[in-house]
């Protein structure tokens, strides 16, 4: 058999056998038919007793992928063909919906050597040991719910501590009930577009502003309005009659980091109202905070009933926990919660129940002051960097809190951002031009939530000379 089995370094070698045989079967390097080697010579040719080779063949033929004959040997079954010749149809006359297909495909996993793009924070900062310690705690019977499901909008004890806590670090007014737990913000969003969107109801987004959510509302067959941001926030004398929900990131606007005024707050929540509009408040990355309180949240001054706050630990945790909330209008809630048990009945219980002990043993509190002390350093690394290395070519937008930095490119500046990012790529260093995001001023996003600060002066030197050398003539 020239299959060629790799033993090193593992310990379970009756399972490595197994999965490198399967593994073979299924990609077509071991064909229908083939024999394999008695297991008495397989165990000789890889110094392993025989009987681990045996383990390995007998639940290979459980499975149906070898068939055993007394007397003739043991075979690669017929029934199993190579992945690569059981592909499935292409179906080439099957077509999604027109607004499907216009939409970019999600992005990959790869990993720059110098990963300046937004959106997430470090890993390494995330409080393992005592994240794995609540998850066990977790893990009882009396989390089992008699049914084997739960309520849609989440563990009530997740719900009580969010309450808590955004009232606490927001002054969000919320109760228990108001809080339905979602599987990150985009969940929540999408629970929103299910309830309030029809095909052609006008959505106003933010320009520049989060691509996610306005791919998301117009998924749903939603009329996307952008309107301008200044430096006070969403234009509010920009919006259209007509608009039925607004999306707005008023804490820390994304992505160039200025928080909507009060006035402007003020002004928003009244056109709200005489327009019959719903406002949709995403805390976008307001956790991290370098100086000021924030201005009270569009939730805590509205009185009428009109906006849904949305919120997430992927900032301040992990992304991969998937874990946001929602809070809604009583009017909102029951359908909100019907949708959220047709999207998936519920999110993980678990992992709701860790993170309800998190907030209320006060570690959320206490892990996200630590982290504001790491990015901080991070922050004015690259503050600094720019206004030292490139402050002819990039400006900041004053912003105080976040994961990330807007640096658009000044009035007398000539350098091409796009022939800056692609350079940066090249030279392992990921970064995002502004207009990505929209709007019409160019820039770079720099974000700062991946990089350790014992890389971060490397990268900018980096990133430094591909801006120097995207510079015009």
């Amino acid at each position: 058999m020239p299959f060629h089995i790799s033993l090193d370094g593992h310990t379970d070698l009756a399972a490595r056998i197994y999965r490198q045989l399967r593994d073979g079967i299924l990609d077509g390097r071991l064909r229908a038919g083939e024999r394999l080697p008695p297991t008495r010579e397989l165990a000789r040719e890889l110094d392993v007793s025989r009987n681990t080779v045996a383990v390995a063949y007998e639940r290979l033929t459980a499975e149906g992928f070898l068939d055993s004959h007394v007397g003739r040997g043991t075979f690669v079954s017929p029934g199993f063909v190579a992945r690569s010749r059981r592909a499935a149809p292409a179906g080439t006359g099957v077509r999604p919906v027109a607004r499907w297909r216009s939409l970019p495909d999600p992005p990959g996993d790869d990993r720059p050597a110098f990963d300046f793009r937004v959106g997430a924070p470090d890993p390494a900062l995330f409080p393992l040991r005592t994240w794995r310690r609540l998850v066990s705690q977790a893990l009882r019977p009396s989390l089992l719910p008699p049914s084997g499901y739960a309520d849609p909008a989440g563990l009530e004890a997740l719900r009580m501590a969010i309450a808590r806590h955004i009232g606490a670090a927001r002054s969000v007014r919320a109760g228990v009930e108001d809080v339905l737990v979602t599987q990150g913000a985009q969940q929540a969003l999408d629970l929103i577009g299910r309830v309030l969107i029809e095909p052609g109801t006008r959505v106003a987004v933010e320009d520049p502003g989060y691509p996610p959510a306005e791919r998301l509302f117009a998924a749903h067959g939603a009329r996307i309005v952008k309107v301008p941001v200044d430096a006070e926030g969403l234009d509010v004398t920009a919006l259209a009659k007509g608009t039925r929900l607004i999306y707005t990131t008023p804490s820390h606007q994304f992505p160039l980091g200025t928080p909507m005024s009060l006035a402007r707050r003020t002004a928003l929540l009244a056109w709200a109202e005489r327009n019959d509009a719903v406002i949709i408040e995403d805390d976008y990355d307001s956790e991290y905070r370098f100086s000021d309180r924030p201005l009270e949240p569009l939730q805590s001054l509205d009185h009428d009933g009109r906006v849904l706050y949305v919120g997430s630990f992927s900032k301040t945790l992990l992304p991969l926990l998937r874990l946001g909330f929602l809070v809604a209008p009583a009017s909102l809630r029951p359908a909100l919660r019907q949708a959220k048990q047709l999207m998936d009945w519920h999110g993980d219980l678990v992992t709701q129940s860790a993170l309800a002990s998190f907030i209320d043993e006060g570690l959320l509190a206490r892990h996200v002051r630590k982290a504001t002390r790491e990015y901080s350093v991070r922050r004015d690394r690259i503050l600094a960097f720019v206004r030292d290395e490139l402050r002819d070519v990039l400006e900041f937008v004053p912003s105080s809190a976040g994961l990330h930095l807007c640096a658009p490119v000044s009035p007398q500046a000539t350098v091409t951002v796009d022939s800056a990012v692609t350079e940066a790529a090249q030279a392992g260093v990921a970064v995002e031009s502004l207009s990505t995001y929209g709007g019409t001023r160019g820039g770079l996003v720099i974000g700062y939530g991946l990089v350790g600060t014992d890389r971060i002066d490397e990268g900018l030197v980096r990133l430094g000379e591909c801006v120097s050398a995207a510079r015009l003539s």
